[in-house]
C-alpha cells in the first residue's frame, strides 16, 4: 500500500484521516530514475542479443538454450530460495509449473531459431514488444473494442512495419547473413525447422520474420498464463526460478544425446564463459528484474513506451557498428570470415520498419481515452463535473478489422459504381497473378514486367474503389459536409498519375524514335490480347462514364443528373426543386478517372498488338515508339478535361452547366414583391450530387420573412441548388448600418449593381 499511495492522500487534505484513498503518481525525480534504469537495461539486452547471435554460430540451439536456462536457474534459485521461502508447492501446482517450463522452452526455441534466420537487428525489431502493445494490436484486429481511430492507426503502422521486413528487405545480403550456421542436418530438430521454412516457399530470413511474429504472439499468451500461475505459487520470481529449474531437467537428456550424436563446433567451452555470462545476465536476469520493478513503480503503458524506443534504436546502432573481440573469435572458430562484411545489414526496409515499429509501439501502448469526448458544461451542487456528449461521442465506435471489411464489402456491392469497380478489380487481379505465375514458370521477363504493370493499374482501381466507398460515409461533427468530395480528389489524383505516365511514355518514345531498339516479340501478342480482353470488359463496364460526360454541358463531369431536366424550369413548384437535385448521382470525377485508366490500358494493349504485327511482318522496329507516342498523346489529351473540371470544382467555381439558370434565377429573385435587393450570392459544386449556395436578401420591414425565403428557395432549387443557406436582412438593418457611417442608399446602390451584370458566352460575369 505504501508503494501505491502517498502519505498525503492517506491523511486527507487537512492532515486527518478523513481523506479518501486515491492513486498517486510517482514524483518526477523518482520516475526519471526508473526510466533511466529501464532504458539502460534495454540497451544491455540489445548487447546480449547480438552476443547470442554470435554464440549460435558455434553452439547448437538446444545446447544454447540449456546453458541459458541453467545459468538463470542457478542465479534465481540461489537468490530467491524458492524451496525454503513461501508455502509448499502441491502436486497439482508442480504439473502446472512443468507445463509452464515446456511452453517456455518452445517459445525460446522459436525465438532463438528466428534469431539465427533473421539476425539480431530484425529479431529485436520484431520480438521485443511489450505485452500491452500486442494485446492492443490483437484487440483492434479481432474485437469491436479496439480503442478508437488512434489504436487502429497504430495497428496499421505495426502491420506496415512487418510488411516492410517481408517485402522490402534486401534478399541477397540477408541470404548471405543467414547461411545456416548449423547446417541442415546437424540434428533432426534443425532439419525439421529448415524444412518447415522451405515448405512456405519463402527465403530463410522471411520465414524467420513469420516465425518471430508467431513467437511474439505465443509469448504474450505465455506471460498472461504466467501471471495467473504466479499468484498460486507465491509470486512471479518464485515461478520463474522453479520454471527455469524444470526446464534444465527437461533439456538435460536432449543435450546429452546431442553431445554424443553430433560433432561439436566449440573448440574450448572455457572461452565461451564470458559471452554466455553476458547473455544470461543481460537477456535473462536483468531484463526480468528491471521490468518487474518498473511495472510496479510506473504504469504498464509507460514502461512499454519508454522501453521500446531505446531497444529499437540500440538495434539500429549495433546493426551498423557491432564489433567485438569475442565476435571475431567466434567467427574464426566457425570459419565464416566471408560473412563479416554482410553480418548485420541495414536495408531501407529495415529502417522504415523500425520507424513504423516505434510509432506503433508508442500509439498502441498509450492508454485509451474513452469517455473524454464530451464538453464540460458545469458542475453539480456536489461538485461533480457534468459533460455534454453530442454527435460523434455516441455515434463513433471502433470496429474490428474483419467486421469493417465485411461491412465495407456490403456497402461496395450495394452501389452500382463501386460494385463495377470491385468486380473489374477482381478480374484485373486474377489476370495479373495468372500472368505473374506463368511468367515465373516460363522465366519470361516480358510477362513478369507486364504483370507488375497491371498490378500498378490495380492501385488506381483500389483508390477509386476506396473513394466511392468513402463518399457514402455519413457526415460527422468535424466533416459536416460529409465525404462527397473524396471522389473529386480521387479523380484529380488519378488524372495526375495518368499525365505523369503519359509524359514518361512520350519521353521514352522520342528517345526510341531516334534509335529504335530491336525487340523480342515472343509472348507479346498473347499477353497483349489477354490484357485487351480484360480491358475491353472494363470499357464496357465503365462506358456510362464516357457517355454521360459527352451528354453534359461544357464537358462537366458532374452534370448528367441535371442536364436532362433543364427544359422543365418553367415550373417553379417547390417539390420539383427537390427532385431535381437528387435525381441520380450521374458521372463523377472518380468514375471518370477509373474509366481513363482502363482506356489507357486498352490503348496500350492495342498499340502493342499493332507494333508486334508490324515488327514480325515487316521488321519495322520504329513502329513500337510510334505507337507509344500516339498513345501517350491520346492519354494526355483525354486527361486534360478531367484535370480541368476537377480543378474547377476544387476551386469552388460556379458550375458551368448552371450559369444561365442561376443568372435567370437571380433576376427572378430581384422581382419578388417585398424583396429590396440581394447580395453575396455564392454557388459552387460540392460533390457529384450536391450544388451548394448562400445568399443574403434584404426585405422590407412589413413583409413575411418565411414567404420570401420559400420563394427564393423554390427559385434556386429549380435552378439546381440543392443545399441552400439564406440570410434574411430587414430594413432596420440598413438604418443600423447608416448609424455606423454607411448610408442606406449606398448599400442599396451597391446591391442593385447586380442588375447591370452582363453575361458572356465564355461563362463569365462583368459589371
Amino acid at each position: 500500500m505504501e508503494e501505491k499511495y502517498g502519505g498525503d492522500v492517506l491523511a486527507g487534505p487537512s492532515g486527518g484521516g478523513g481523506g479518501g484513498l486515491g492513486p498517486v503518481d510517482v514524483p518526477s525525480a523518482r520516475l526519471t530514475k526508473y526510466i533511466v534504469l529501464l532504458c539502460f537495461t534495454k540497451f544491455l539486452k540489445a548487447v546480449g542479443l547480438f552476443e547470442s547471435y554470435d554464440l549460435l554460430k558455434a553452439v547448437h540451439i538446444v545446447q544454447f538454450i540449456f546453458v541459458l536456462k541453467l545459468g538463470t536457474a542457478f542465479f534465481m534459485v540461489l537468490f530467491q530460495k524458492p524451496f525454503s521461502s513461501g508455502k509448499s508447492i502441491t502436486k497439482h501446482q508442480w504439473i502446472k509449473i512443468f507445463k509452464h517450463a515446456v511452453a517456455g522452452c518452445i517459445i525460446s526455441l522459436l525465438w532463438f531459431f528466428g534469431l539465427t534466420l533473421c539476425g539480431p537487428l530484425r529479431t529485436l525489431l520484431l520480438f521485443e514488444h511489450s505485452d500491452i502493445v500486442v494485446i492492443s494490436l490483437l484487440s483492434v484486429l479481432f474485437t469491436s473494442s479496439g480503442g478508437g481511430p488512434a489504436k487502429t492507426r497504430g495497428a496499421a503502422f505495426f502491420i506496415i512495419a512487418v510488411i516492410c521486413l517481408l517485402l522490402f528487405d534486401n534478399d541477397d545480403l540477408m541470404a548471405k547473413m543467414a547461411e545456416h550456421p548449423e547446417g541442415h542436418h546437424d540434428s533432426a530438430l534443425t532439419h525439421m525447422l529448415y524444412t518447415a521454412i522451405a515448405f512456405l516457399g519463402v527465403a530463410d530470413h522471411k520465414g524467420g520474420v513469420l516465425l518471430l511474429v508467431l513467437a511474439l504472439c505465443c509469448k504474450v499468451g505465455f506471460h498472461t498464463a504466467s501471471r495467473k500461475l504466479s499468484i498460486d505459487v507465491g509470486g512471479a520470481k518464485r515461478l520463474q526460478a522453479l520454471s527455469h529449474l524444470v526446464s534444465v531437467l527437461l533439456l538435460c537428456p536432449w543435450v546429452i544425446v546431442l553431445s554424443v550424436t553430433t560433432e561439436s563446433k566449440v573448440e574450448s567451452w572455457f572461452s565461451l564463459i564470458m559471452p554466455f555470462t553476458t547473455v544470461i545476465f543481460f537477456v535473462m536476469i536483468l531484463d526480468f528484474y528491471v521490468d518487474s520493478v518498473c511495472s510496479i513503480k510506473m504504469e504498464v503503458s509507460k514502461c512499454a513506451r519508454y522501453g521500446s524506443f531505446p531497444i529499437f534504436m540500440s538495434a539500429l546502432l549495433f546493426g551498423n557498428f557491432w564489433t567485438h573481440p569475442i565476435t571475431d573469435q567466434l567467427r574464426a572458430m566457425n570459419k565464416a570470415a566471408h560473412q563479416e562484411s554482410t553480418e548485420h545489414v541495414l536495408s531501407g526496409g529495415v529502417v522504415v520498419s523500425a520507424i513504423f515499429f516505434i510509432l506503433s509501439a508508442n500509439i498502441l501502448s498509450s492508454p485509451s481515452k474513452r469517455g473524454q469526448k464530451g464538453t464540460l458544461i458545469g458542475y453539480s451542487p456536489e461538485g461533480t463535473p457534468l459533460y455534454n456528449f453530442m454527435g460523434d461521442a455516441f455515434q463513433h465506435s471502433s470496429q474490428s478489422i474483419p467486421r469493417f471489411i465485411k461491412e465495407s464489402l456490403k456497402q461496395i456491392l450495394e452501389e452500382n459504381d463501386s460494385r463495377q469497380i470491385f468486380y473489374f478489380l477482381c478480374l484485373n487481379l486474377l489476370f495479373t497473378f495468372v500472368e505473374l505465375f506463368y511468367g515465373v514458370l516460363t522465366n519470361s521477363l516480358g510477362l513478369i514486367s507486364d504483370g507488375f504493370h497491371m498490378l500498378f493499374d490495380c492501385s488506381a482501381l483500389v483508390m477509386g474503389l476506396f473513394a466511392a466507398l468513402m463518399s457514402r460515409w455519413k457526415a460527422t461533427r468535424i466533416f459536416s459536409y460529409g465525404y462527397g468530395r473524396i471522389e473529386i480528389l480521387s479523380g484529380f489524383i488519378n488524372g495526375l498519375f495518368l499525365m505523369v505516365i503519359a509524359f514518361f511514355v512520350f519521353m521514352e518514345s522520342v528517345a526510341r524514335l531516334i534509335d529504335p531498339p530491336e525487340l523480342d516479340t515472343h509472348m507479346l501478342t498473347p499477353v497483349s490480347v489477354g490484357g485487351l480482353i480484360v480491358n475491353l470488359i472494363g470499357i464496357c463496364a465503365f462506358s456510362h462514364a464516357h457517355n454521360h460526360n459527352h451528354g453534359a454541358s461544357q464537358g462537366s463531369c458532374h452534370s448528367s443528373d441535371h442536364s436532362h431536366s433543364h427544359h422543365m424550369h418553367g415550373h417553379s413548384d417547390h417539390g420539383h426543386g427537390h427532385s431535381h437535385g437528387s435525381a441520380g448521382r450521374g458521372m463523377n470525377a472518380n468514375m471518370r478517372g477509373v474509366f481513363l485508366h482502363v482506356l489507357a490500358d486498352t490503348l496500350g494493349s492495342i498499340g502493342v498488338i499493332v507494333s508486334t504485327v508490324l515488327i514480325e511482318q515487316f521488321g519495322w522496329f520504329i513502329a513500337d515508339p510510334l505507337c507509344s507516342l500516339f498513345i501517350a498523346i491520346l492519354i494526355f489529351l483525354s486527361v486534360v478535361p478531367l484535370i480541368k473540371d476537377a480543378c474547377q470544382v476544387l476551386l469552388l467555381r460556379l458550375p458551368p452547366e448552371y450559369e444561365k439558370e442561376l443568372h435567370v434565377a437571380l433576376e427572378k429573385i430581384q422581382k419578388i414583391e417585398g424583396l429590396i435587393s440581394y447580395r453575396d450570392p455564392h454557388f459552387w459544386r460540392h460533390s457529384a450530387s450536391v450544388v451548394a449556395g448562400t445568399i443574403h436578401i434584404q426585405v422590407t420591414s412589413d413583409v413575411l420573412e418565411q414567404r420570401i425565403v420559400q420563394q427564393v428557395t423554390g427559385i434556386l432549387k429549380d435552378a439546381g441548388v440543392n443545399n441552400l443557406t439564406i440570410q434574411v436582412e430587414k430594413e432596420a438593418y440598413f438604418q443600423h448600418m447608416s448609424g455606423l457611417s454607411t448610408g442606406f442608399h449606398d448599400v442599396l446602390a451597391m446591391t442593385k449593381q447586380m442588375e447591370s451584370m452582363k453575361y458572356y458566352k465564355d461563362g463569365t460575369y462583368i459589371m
